[in-house]
């Protein structure tokens, strides 16, 4: 590979790292954060929503812009984006304040995966592009610990908004480095087509898979994984924290573990669906993510807490991954592109959905524990669902 290629490849690699460093560490600092703006647990799961819903919208246009516009541009100005939004939540003092400005982020993050893939596979050889998007993917496992590790030391120092100083200075950093580091793909220009020409072709695919069984039953797993997934990464902190009086270091070590083992998961459970099949694995992901949840209501010490975390991020780590190959399991694969955009969706909508009804159930009942039962929901429902596209032949090209 090209010199080139290899500068792709990092700047991806800390692209994706610091955006979902960025989200996920908004659950991080969320136990310092509530006393500390006094709002609700349902407000603080609005919040959460509001940045979903902002990502879910915008994730399919950053897509779609991508592959018209350059590539460069989009990843320095929208990663700068994303700093701008962690580094104005460290001026919030209420609700609605942090309803618009950690959206903000979301907008930033949207872009921040679907054009970073895209690059990645127009600069590697085709042999090598399991293993380069594996080694970007990567990024996320370990961006999470490495924010989990530092969060709490800067916290202790200089308080929570220090620590969305950190990561938004550090999101401007990498913005810069995309900006030094990515170019446009040899020929882009040339293969470009007209906005309205690329219109047609998505609207042609998108009414054929909304017509198709197969697209609506694994997007409504896709929906019911969103909605178990938020469970623990909004509200295992704040539960470690207030209900198992745990100090702040160690509740916000369970989100670094999720993310750790995270990585043991793409490694084995995803090269694992290559030969037991795709909805076979997602099955089982989905029912390990619902009983460690369960597992985490019912916490008698934290050694039982970090081995249901443990559990849970295996099957995290791998969902993603396998989800995404299942796409060519079903569909033909000029067709998977659209289709992972539009199983975007129903992933985002679960994650809109869940904080804010997990976080209601925590302030009328007092405790953590019907939300951590929907996520036992969530997750077994997820494996029923898949477990109907048995009856439907998969695709081959």
């Amino acid at each position: 590979m090209s010199r080139r290629a290899y500068a792709i490849i990092i700047a991806a690699f800390f692209t994706v790292s610091i955006a979902y460093s960025i989200r996920y560490g908004y659950g991080m600092l969320l136990p310092e954060m509530l006393p500390a703006l006094d709002i609700s647990k349902t407000q603080a799961g609005t919040i959460f929503a509001i940045y979903f819903v902002v990502y879910t919208v915008f994730t399919p246009v950053m897509g779609s812009l991508s592959d018209l516009y350059n590539y460069r541009f989009i990843l320095t100005v929208f990663t700068a984006i994303l700093g701008l939004g962690a580094l104005l939540m460290t001026s919030v003092t209420g609700f609605a304040q942090a309803s618009l400005f950690f959206p903000l982020a979301a907008l930033g993050h949207a872009a921040c995966w679907a054009p970073v893939a895209s690059l990645v596979q127009k600069w590697v050889p085709n042999e090598k592009r399991g293993m380069m998007l594996s080694f970007v993917s990567i990024g996320i496992g370990l961006g999470i610990p490495v924010w989990g590790t530092l969060l709490p030391f800067i916290v202790a120092a200089s308080g929570w908004r220090a620590g969305w100083l950190a990561m938004g200075s550090f999101a401007v950093v990498v913005a810069l480095m995309n900006f030094i580091l990515v170019r446009n793909p040899v020929g882009f220009r040339e293969q470009m087509v007209s906005v309205r020409e690329r219109a047609k072709f998505i609207l042609t695919i998108y009414k054929a898979l909304l017509k198709d069984k197969r697209f609506w039953i694994v997007g409504t797993a896709y929906l019911l994984v969103g909605f178990n997934v938020l469970v623990p990464f909004t509200f295992l902190p704040v539960y470690a924290r207030e209900a198992l009086h745990f100090d702040y270091a160690t509740s916000t070590r369970f989100v670094s573990l999720i993310a750790f083992f995270g990585i043991a998961g793409q490694l084995t459970l995803g090269p694992w669906s290559d030969r037991m099949g795709r909805v076979n694995v997602l099955m089982l992901c989905g029912a390990i993510m619902g009983i460690a949840c369960l597992g985490m209501s019912f916490s008698p010490n934290k050694w039982w807490l970090y081995g249901m975390t443990s559990f849970f991020g295996l099957a995290y780590g791998a969902v993603w991954p396998v989800y995404a190959a299942a796409a060519s399991d079903f569909f033909p694969s000029n067709q998977t592109g659209s289709v992972v955009g539009l199983w975007t969706v129903f992933l985002g909508l679960g994650s809109i959905v869940s904080p804010v009804v997990c976080g209601w159930t925590i302030d009328i009942t007092g405790v953590y524990t019907w939300a951590f039962i929907l996520g036992l929901a969530s997750g077994l429902a997820s494996t029923l669902c898949l477990a109907r596209t048995r009856a439907h032949e998969t695709y081959r090209d």
